[in-house]
């Protein structure tokens, strides 16, 4: 019951500030899928679920950095949406713990629930595409599902980067056709492969924000 509850208020609040959301149609029906999306702001974090579960009535669960389990309010947000912890480089044990990361995100792909990834990481201060690690194409080649590429414009003029509140402002999201990578299974996973499949990812990406992605 708390899941539907909250997922109605933060699509009430959300409201005002998104102008249009285009490439509804582009969203599978019935059928696992990564959704990979730029992150310029807080904001954008519940942007493209809002937006997908329009058209595919089931719970999203994003890949979240660990710290965002410190504070409570975070915390019980993130376990109400099943969201699965990464660890950054320095915490100990990160390796493996990010394993059992896309092992878990696999498990949910298994059951034909949506799983929301950042593939740059961190926020982008300046809205500019950042260059992106490539676990989204480990997911990607480990589930062996699609990954739906999603453009979010101006939520970092929504909620810059340091600021609390939101401005009043209005942002979009833009959703592109499914990335297929049939041809990468079976093949041994090496960086250049996971590099390459990231790469076509990101670019997919800033073909919708009208940006270029040079890494």
């Amino acid at each position: 019951m708390a899941y539907p509850i909250s997922k109605l208020i933060i699509k009430a609040i959300y409201r005002p500030w998104i102008r249009k959301i285009d490439g509804m149609e582009n969203v599978p029906i019935g059928k696992p899928f990564i959704i990979a999306a730029n992150h310029s702001s807080y904001f954008d974090v519940f942007l493209p679920p809002i937006a997908i579960t329009k058209k595919v009535d089931k719970k999203i669960h994003a890949l979240v950095n660990s710290y965002y389990w410190k504070p409570f309010i975070t915390r019980f947000f993130l376990d109400l949406w099943e969201s699965i912890p990464v660890f950054v480089e320095k915490d100990k044990g990160s390796k493996e713990k990010n394993k059992a990361a896309i092992e878990k995100a696999s498990g949910y792909l298994k059951k034909e629930e949506p799983v929301m990834i950042f593939p740059e990481g961190a926020r982008s201060k300046d809205g500019k595409l950042k260059k992106a690690y490539t676990g989204v194409a480990r997911l990607a080649l480990k589930s062996r599902v699609p990954v739906l590429p999603v453009g979010v414009i101006g939520s970092n003029k929504v909620l810059p980067v340091g600021k609390m509140l939101p401005r009043f402002k209005r942002c979009e999201v833009k959703i592109g056709k499914l990335i297929h990578f049939e041809k990468y299974y079976g093949k041994k996973q090496n960086e250049k492969i996971l590099n390459e499949i990231t790469r076509s990812i990101m670019k997919q990406i800033a073909r919708l924000i009208n940006q270029k992605y040079s890494y």
